[in-house]
């Protein structure tokens, strides 16, 4: 079974897949480890982790690589976030193809022109495609891929970009029309309302996924409740925790002048010895090496 196969069975037999974003084949062995579904291969943590913002600067094959290192260090699925495709239509059946070879479950394909401005930035330039463009974008991913059951997931940015919920609504009923199997709604309200009222008011046969950011109290109980969203991707958490655990170790470090306190506070060497598997590559060198 395909892993863009195991994730659809997943979604159909949990109801809703829980998809933890990763910037390092490190951070997704602690996601599989920690019991999600999947991983978000998330362009804000690949720039942030280069030191850049999410502008469109991290290139298609940077991201690539990761993912294929991710990849090679995880069986969960992997969802990738390919930003606005990288180009028009032609790109988009390129990076589909290149995804899906490196293995990657799913991509989502967001409706902004490029290059684009993360959605989260106050006051950023959310400047979105003629619907017509992004169908002609979501009807070449779909012709690209080889898999039936790998996922294009289209995700509209109307209500990131102010323009409402009958924008957004219309978008996404446009965007089923051109053949995506799923719909990402997003949101910047710091509180869930929006995506609630969007969830309610969506006919459409396609189920939703959303990325509870900026919203962290809709949890996974009121989404069931809600009944069409099968998908939580938890965006840029992975990044964020790790920036925070770094920021207060090392300040630390500098103002004991030293690491006799805060050594005992994070985890022991052999805990990332164990992690990294390296028994078993102690094993096989002590097998094969002669």
């Amino acid at each position: 079974m395909s892993s863009a196969k195991r994730l659809r069975a997943r979604m159909a037999e949990t109801g809703l897949v829980h998809v933890m974003a990763a910037h390092s084949p490190f951070s997704a062995m602690l996601a599989e480890e920690a019991g999600f579904d999947g991983v978000w291969a998330s362009g804000f943590e690949l720039s942030a982790l280069y030191g850049l913002p999410d502008m469109s600067l991290i290139s298609m094959t940077q991201h690539l690589d990761m993912l294929r290192a991710i990849a090679g260090r995880t069986r969960l699925p992997i969802v990738a976030d390919i930003d606005t495709g990288y180009g028009n239509a032609i790109n988009v059946i390129h990076a589909i193809t290149e995804y899906e070879r490196a293995g990657a479950s799913a991509v989502v394909i967001e409706d902004k022109t490029f290059p684009k401005v993360t959605s989260l930035a106050a006051e950023g330039r959310q400047d979105l495609l003629r619907i017509e463009e992004f169908q002609g974008k979501i009807e070449a991913a779909i012709m690209a891929r080889s898999d039936p059951d790998f996922l294009v997931i289209a995700r509209t940015e109307a209500l990131i970009a102010g323009l409402g919920e009958v924008e957004a609504l219309h978008r996404a009923h446009a965007y089923v029309e051109a053949g995506a199997d799923m719909i990402l709604i997003h949101s910047k309200s710091q509180t869930p309302c929006e995506i609630e009222s969007f969830a309610r008011a969506w006919t459409g046969t396609l189920p939703l996924v959303i990325v509870p950011n900026a919203y962290p109290d809709l949890d996974a109980k009121r989404v069931k409740m809600l009944g069409n969203i099968r998908m939580m991707i938890y965006g840029n958490y992975g990044i964020r925790a790790a920036a925070t655990a770094m920021q207060e170790t090392f300040r630390r470090i500098i103002a004991d002048g030293g690491v006799q306190n805060v050594h005992k506070d994070i985890l022991p060497v052999d805990e990332i010895f164990r992690i990294q598997n390296m028994e078993e590559v102690k094993a096989a060198e002590a097998r094969f090496l002669r």
